[in-house]
């Protein structure tokens, strides 16, 4: 018996704290919020530090308008200063990792003073529910270490992935790599002007994950004409192209930390990513200067 009433008096505390956690608050500048896990004694995310969340976002209807499970990882933010009272921002800085919250954020606040109408499935006086869990909170020096790290990590994996791709497409001894660890496979030789750093080159091409699915491709459209080596393009491109000459064909089996990394680039692009580029340079000119005009004087 006195076990039975202890046990029933601890389960009506466990469900009265559940319900306190879970009861819908409200800040002193109008915030409305839900607190599901709260670590009182981690450290609080502050404005600077770089949050690793899933985040779920809801319209007043309940359709979802996003959804970053789905995604190919999860949201990478910088915290920044709140920029209106009651702001999601706001409510990150409530939280640390491990931490679950949800926020009610005025549609009317979020979005009208920057649009001249809601974005569709947002109407006017409503709020935007943003369900929200938090993997990781780092200061900038701890996100850059992390980064660091998974970059190098990855690099080993994307290494074992283009060694296997080149064997199985009896590529041995045909490829060659740059400094950077990009590969690449001269299919039609060029003799023309190799380019520097910021020089324009108009170059053809066609994107492809290793599976053979083409994601982008110019053949037939437009060739793309660009300053090359001054990080317009992804890096593995920057690398790549510098090595080949005006008339020149070749692929490029560049890395994913050299390409779009763990985030990938939806839906087209998964997390890390070993890309395959078909490209022929097709020019190769000097990148002309712009003169600056002198300002005239104000009367």
């Amino acid at each position: 018996m006195l076990f039975n009433r202890l046990a029933t008096a601890a389960l009506i505390v466990a469900t009265l704290a559940a319900c306190g956690r879970n009861r819908v608050e409200v800040s002193e500048t109008g915030l409305k919020y839900q607190l599901h896990d709260d670590n009182e004694e981690s450290r609080k995310a502050k404005v600077g530090d770089i949050m690793t969340i899933q985040l779920l976002l809801k319209n007043a209807k309940d359709s979802v308008l996003r959804d970053t499970h789905k995604e190919p990882a999860p949201l990478k933010l910088m915290l920044q200063v709140p920029p209106f009272k009651g702001s999601f921002e706001e409510g990150l800085a409530m939280l640390s990792k491990g931490d679950s919250a949800t926020f009610y954020v005025s549609a009317d606040s979020l979005f009208g003073k920057a649009m001249q109408q809601m974005p569709p499935g947002v109407v006017k006086g409503s709020d935007i529910t943003f369900n929200v869990k938090v993997l990781e909170v780092q200061n900038e020096e701890e996100y850059r270490k992390a980064e660091t790290a998974a970059a190098g990590k990855q690099k080993g994996v994307d290494e074992k992935i283009i060694a296997d791709y080149i064997a199985k497409n009896g590529l041995t001894g045909k490829t060659q790599k740059t400094e950077q660890g990009v590969y690449y496979v001269i299919t039609q030789p060029g003799t023309g002007a190799v380019p520097n750093r910021g020089d324009l080159v108009k170059v053809d091409y066609t994107g492809k994950l290793l599976d053979g699915k083409t994601f982008d491709s110019s053949v037939g459209k437009q060739p793309i004409e660009l300053p090359i080596g001054v990080g317009q393009v992804i890096p593995g491109w920057d690398d790549a192209i510098l090595k080949l000459h005006k008339g020149e064909k070749a692929t490029l089996i560049i890395p994913s930390t050299m390409a779009y990394g763990a985030q990938g680039s939806p839906p087209v692009i998964p997390a890390n990513a070993v890309l395959l580029f078909d490209v022929s340079l097709l020019d190769v000119r000097k990148n002309p200067q712009q003169p600056q005009q002198p300002q005239q004087p104000q009367p």
